[in-house]
């Protein structure tokens, strides 16, 4: 297993361009399934779960050339149950594969060890449209001729669900309606694709999302938004190592909770249209965050806003709603200096720390990233294992930080 070589590297500065959103690429490529023409999708990030969701299409049927993607055969029968079991995000294909063909067979997905994330509410929603459900030996199989509208409200604003239930309501007869919908930046981009793809989908950013179903979709073109979590993430660069620098091609209201809490501790922060400015040069103080969906502070941040809240002064609260298992990088904080106490879903963090080198492993997407935070802002030498998870959710991580001064390399 490799491992990342990290020196102190005080006052990082310069400019990050972020590449397109995972969580944005994978739903807009699973609904390409939906279409009978050519899509063409720019901007794609080169990570692993990306390639994951490539080789499932092509194991349906998909040919992809580049950027372009169509489907001169949807066999559904043939999807690759193996990749499948390597992310979460995998379960996708479900909806527009069930509405496309009228059936599907998919194994339950895989993916980081923070969470349950059950897939109860995808297939309540397809059980309401008219699908029939069977579980049999770790598989899901799904059966409809062809779906119909229903009103469908989700216990929990789900983003998978209310993605999966949105791509499979396009093709289905009828109106279907989704109350409690995620209103995730996420969620508007598919919605956008699908219209150019000739669905009818309206309301997408708000709680509530009313989708007309129509026989068939087409082509369209499509540009990947820029990921929010990874300009966080390099926003946090600059925070814990006490500089200053830039993070291009994101939208600034896509971060509006992050920046909230970042002017909160004393950061000044300057936006553009496309563009975020940070300057962490003071010493911040401590601030409480309870992650929530969207607008309210994402989940995927909150291992790294930890690591920022250790040096900060003051004491500071952090609980987590979305996920009961996201504190598995606490124990390598803590290992570095930290003073972090965690009971449940709540962190209590004791600031004003400093961070010293170490060895320490992450267990999943974000805390990896968390400890790497904290190995630009320690004294001395860290070593963190890891990087596979890194290599889902960040493209060229080690590259971008290295141009901002970031003194980091890998070891294999």
């Amino acid at each position: 297993m490799s491992e990342l070589i990290i020196q102190a590297s005080p006052g990082l500065c310069g400019a990050v361009d972020v590449s397109g959103s995972k969580n944005g690429a994978l739903p807009v490529l699973a609904a390409t399934a939906l279409s009978g023409g050519k899509a063409v999708i720019r901007h794609i990030p080169k990570l692993t779960d990306i390639h994951v969701m490539l080789a499932m299409l092509e194991s349906v049927g998909a040919q992809i050339y580049g950027d372009e993607i169509y489907y001169p055969n949807l066999c559904p029968e043939r999807l690759d149950e193996r990749l499948a079991h390597k992310m979460r995000g995998s379960f996708l294909l479900a909806g527009p594969l069930l509405a496309r063909t009228g059936r599907v067979r998919i194994s339950m997905p895989g993916g980081c060890r923070i969470g349950a994330r059950p897939i109860d509410l995808h297939l309540k929603g397809f059980s309401k449209m008219g699908a029939q459900i069977e579980n049999c030996h770790g598989f899901i199989e799904i059966t409809a001729p062809r779906l119909h509208g229903e009103q469908i409200y989700l216990d929990f604003p789900s983003v998978g669900a209310t993605e999966n239930i949105m791509m499979a309501a396009t093709l289905a007869n009828g109106t279907t309606v989704i109350e409690n919908a995620s209103a995730e930046p996420e969620i508007s981009e598919l919605a956008e694709f699908l219209n150019n793809m000739g669905a009818k989908v309206s309301g997408a950013g708000s709680d509530r999302i009313v989708i007309e179903g129509v026989r068939e979709l087409g082509g369209a073109k499509h540009t990947v938004i820029g990921d929010r979590i990874e300009a966080g993430t390099y926003l946090l660069s600059f925070a814990v190592t006490g500089g200053h620098g830039t993070v291009r091609h994101v939208k600034p209201q896509h971060l509006s909770p992050v920046l909230a809490k970042l002017r909160e501790m004393g950061a000044k922060i300057k936006e553009t249209e496309d563009s975020v400015s940070i300057d962490a040069s003071k010493i911040l103080c401590a601030s409480d965050i309870k992650t929530m969906p969207f607008p309210g502070f994402p989940t995927d941040m909150q291992s790294q806003f930890t690591t920022l809240l250790c040096l900060a002064e003051g004491t500071s609260v952090v609980i987590e709603t979305v996920f009961e298992n996201r504190f598995l990088h606490v124990g390598g904080l803590n290992r570095m200096g930290a003073s972090i106490k965690t009971d449940g879903r709540t962190a209590v963090i004791e600031g004003g720390r400093h961070f010293t080198g170490a060895k320490v492993e992450g267990q999943d997407l974000r805390g990896s990233a968390a400890l790497v935070l904290a190995g630009l802002a320690a004294q001395g030498e860290t070593r963190v294992r890891g990087e596979e998870h890194l290599k889902r959710g960040y493209d060229d991580m080690i590259g971008k930080l290295q141009k901002i001064g970031a003194k980091i390399s890998i070891l294999n």
